[in-house]
């Protein structure tokens, strides 16, 4: 297998043995946890990484190869990674809790020729203890990851790229970097799962550039702040939920982000109030939100202060993208009027899928490509997020955005996380519900759930039914399984 590499190119695995010769003892990777902080240097990862790469040689590994890494957050992971980079190999990160059978399904569709699960010393266990020279191999892929997306269909997306970079390379964010400078070096923070796309993205960025990644074995929001104040994180990327828990966080302090040069919002909705409150908290030249798709279609982002003129959006093209809105015929759209959401950036998606029985994705003419997601654009070309059209609830014959019912309940200062689906209705033919978890020490009902939408929302949009529940079922990476929740209250009803 033969991949092109320029002549100021080096892999991923051969840049990673420079980072150990020029910053050996400088930290490359530390793992932070409620009660303890792991880490390792430039030199540690790239001897723990070259002695398993070793050991997996011998086990038949080689270009091309797919790696099942299954690991939570943890500096066992990236050696795992640098491992398969240094053999050619690609590593694709799979969520560590999936039952059995979840699993198998996505490793029949991955077929990897190695997998790392279970416990991080899985890693180490197969990891000899020396090292012996290795051929400079490229990946052919940089790194994958898995989805069900709204399908339940396991796939794997594959970066188009290969695992190739350049030794001057200064990138952790490209988002932030279309905007601004950011100062050299880069201290990044990964609260979110790593076998999150937007995670796994920056992080192989930042450590490409010879930085210090700091990850959160799990997201929590006071060991977060702690972090950020011990080490001196410079920016972080988190999806709503994460950024509505630190909102909330009696303990969030304006000193402890005197580091922080970035917040970068991404992967799901983000309710104005809460935009609103980290604009205010950090400034509005550094707070950033962005929209993209792990199978890399096209970059949406804005800076806080482009926000302030354009409150709710998504943002504009960035990074070359173009931005259309089509309706089902695919003609394009005025101003305001909701369609799916096609972009376009320079060389096409940089993701393929890998899975038997996957549908392509739905492309235009002239190179065009949706993921699905519903919006619209204003006179300026700022972008708007409707909802996923697998998401939208038709309810008495009207179209109900269960994103908008959730930024609009949010609000509640006694709710903690909601989630909206559509369940089966004789007469409304699907009634929205809304699932609420209960903050801390709150007296919520129904009716004030209710009666609190009422004074935001059409009639027709308020929450007919509410359900309160202990924990709301998000995964690592902070997504929830709507189709789940609609299939377990329609099976077994609530109450």
């Amino acid at each position: 297998m033969n991949v092109e590499v320029g002549p100021t190119e080096i892999s991923f695995g051969n840049r990673i043995s420079r980072l150990a010769a020029t910053k050996g003892a400088e930290l490359a990777l530390t793992q932070v946890s409620a009660t303890a902080e792991r880490s390792l240097t430039w030199s540690e990862l790239d001897h723990l990484a070259g002695c398993l790469a070793t050991s997996l040689k011998a086990e038949g590994l080689g270009q091309g190869d797919r790696v099942a890494v299954c690991l939570p957050n943890c500096v066992e992971h990236f050696v795992a990674d640098v491992a398969a980079w240094k053999l050619g190999a690609v590593p694709v990160a799979i969520r560590w809790d999936l039952p059995d059978w979840e699993l198998q399904r996505v490793l029949d569709v991955l077929a990897p020729r190695v997998t790392f699960g279970g416990a991080p010393d899985d890693v180490t266990a197969r990891a000899g203890a020396t090292t012996l020279p290795l051929s400079d191999v490229v990946s052919p892929h940089r790194f994958g990851v898995c989805s069900s997306g709204s399908t339940g269909t396991p796939k794997v997306i594959l970066h188009t790229s290969p695992g190739i970079t350049r030794d001057e390379q200064r990138s952790t964010s490209a988002v932030v970097e279309a905007y601004q400078a950011l100062s050299d070096p880069q201290r990044l923070l990964v609260p979110n799962a790593l076998y999150h796309s937007s995670s796994i993205t920056t992080a192989v960025l930042n450590m490409m550039s010879g930085n210090h990644t700091i990850i959160l074995e799990g997201f929590d929001s006071e060991i977060l702040q702690r972090a950020v104040a011990r080490h001196h994180v410079t920016g972080f990327m988190a999806p709503t939920p994460m950024l509505l828990r630190l909102a909330r966080s009696p303990a969030l302090a304006v000193e402890q982000f005197d580091s922080v040069e970035w917040v970068q919002h991404g992967a799901s909705p983000l309710p104005e109030w809460l935009a609103r409150f980290w604009i205010e908290f950090l400034g509005p030249k550094r707070f950033f939100t962005s929209y993209g798709s792990a199978e890399a279609i096209g970059v949406i982002a804005c800076r806080g202060d482009e926000w302030l003129h354009h409150p709710g959006t998504l943002g504009h093209g960035v990074l070359g993208t173009d931005v259309v809105v089509l309706d089902d015929d695919g003609c394009e759209l005025a101003a305001h009027e909701v369609g799916q959401i096609f972009l376009r950036r320079p060389g096409g998606p940089s993701g393929t899928y890998v899975g038997r029985g996957v549908a392509a994705l739905e492309m235009h003419e002239n190179g065009f490509a949706t993921v699905g997601d519903l919006g619209w654009l204003d006179e300026d070309g700022f972008v708007y997020l409707a909802d996923r059209r697998v998401d939208l609830i038709v309810s008495g014959g009207v179209n109900v955005y269960p994103a908008e019912v959730e930024e609009a309940v949010s609000e509640h200062p006694e709710v903690a996380d909601v989630v909206v689906i559509g369940l089966p209705d004789e007469e409304w033919g699907k009634r929205v519900h809304a699932i609420v978890q209960k903050a801390p020490n709150a007296t919520l009902t129904s009716e004030s759930i209710r009666e609190f939408a009422r004074s935001r929302l059409a009639r027709y949009k308020v929450p007919k039914t509410v359900e309160f529940i202990e924990q709301m079922p998000r995964s690592a990476a902070t997504k929830v399984n709507r189709a789940l929740l609609v299939e377990e209250r329609t099976t077994h009803p609530p109450g």
